[in-house]
């Protein structure tokens, strides 16, 4: 089999099965296409024969590799490597490969940085910051319910994106979410998003495309052309409520899954069921939060008790 048709095979399954982001997707065709020129150059082929992805060994990837460190980051390398592995064991998996020449290769060392969240103050603030501007009613109250379901209910930008209006019980208050490898989960959220998602829903008829009338039947999140709102519109407007509420320009959408996260772990809520709520395959993936609430618990310790700052408090003289 060729790259070509390998490459169009491993995109559709990412896109179908995985239910993979439009990004992820991308970044792995950029890593699979780098790889494949690499193979062509390395093999002398001509820019237009076709590559054989049976040409491709543990010393070819090595050497692929190799070249990538001299410029990338120990982090880009690792996603690389992610890539180059999902894409053989797909082939692997359904027999379109002898072996997987990947199953040996060892990722660098990456040192993650522990996630940023935001105060319980400044959450209030920026979830907030939609209806305490000037934008149009319907378009305050739409960003509002998204907010307070990001924050609140800890759900991925492209899950929030991927909402329908048949995935949300006002009722019961929560919300069928369908995450990473198309896996499907029940999300609660509190009266706060419930009472916003009221709020945005009795006005989303305005959302109807100004000529056209257009308005998506399915979409619970929709733009002002009436199509399903896109990734991209939320990270934008994120980073501007993040501004306004917090001063954090810098603010992402994933911020305030990881605000979540710790603020249920600060409030008591077992790792698992944090677990269940983030949609996370491993627990391991859900402990990074409690590095997050042992370093707060630290600064804290170090802001407020006495004996961190290498003083004792005075003793008055008096009896007792």
């Amino acid at each position: 089999m060729n790259f070509d048709e390998a490459r169009r095979r491993f995109g559709e399954y990412q896109k179908a099965e995985r239910n993979a982001s439009p990004n992820t997707r991308a970044a792995y065709e950029r890593d699979l296409v780098a790889l494949e020129g690499f193979l062509r150059e390395r093999k002398g082929l001509a820019e237009d024969a076709p590559v054989p992805v049976a040409l491709v060994d543990l010393y070819v990837l090595r050497g692929h590799l190799g070249a990538l460190a001299r410029t990338h980051a120990p982090s880009s390398i690792a996603r690389k490597i992610a890539a180059i592995r999902s894409f053989f064991r797909f082939l692997s998996d359904r027999g379109l490969v002898r072996q997987d020449p990947s199953e040996e290769l060892a990722s660098p060392k990456v040192r993650r940085p522990l996630p940023t969240f935001l105060s319980v103050d400044a959450a209030k603030e920026v979830v907030e910051a939609p209806t305490a501007g000037d934008a149009h009613p319907a378009v305050a109250a739409r960003d509002r319910a998204a907010m307070e379901l990001l924050y609140g209910a800890g759900v991925r930008v492209s899950e929030l994106s991927g909402l329908d209006l048949g995935d949300i019980d006002l009722g019961a208050q929560r919300a069928r979410v369908l995450g990473k490898g198309r896996k499907e989960r029940l999300v609660p959220f509190g009266e706060a998003a419930a009472s916003a998602l009221r709020e945005y829903l009795a006005l989303r008829d305005a959302f109807r495309h100004p000529r056209t009338g257009e308005l998506d039947p399915r979409a619970l999140f929709v733009s002002v052309r009436g199509r399903r709102l896109n990734v991209r519109a939320v990270q934008l407007f994120v980073r501007a409520y993040g501004a306004q509420g917090a001063g954090r320009a810098d603010l992402h959408p994933h911020a305030l899954r990881h605000t979540c996260a710790t603020h249920l772990l600060d409030g008591g809520a077992d790792l698992r069921a944090i677990q269940e709520v983030l949609g996370h395959a491993s627990l391991s993936t859900t402990q990074k939060y409690t590095h997050v609430s042992v370093e707060h618990l630290l600064a804290v310790y170090d802001k407020a008790h006495p004996l961190a700052r290498g003083k004792l408090p005075k003793v008055g003289g008096g009896e007792g």
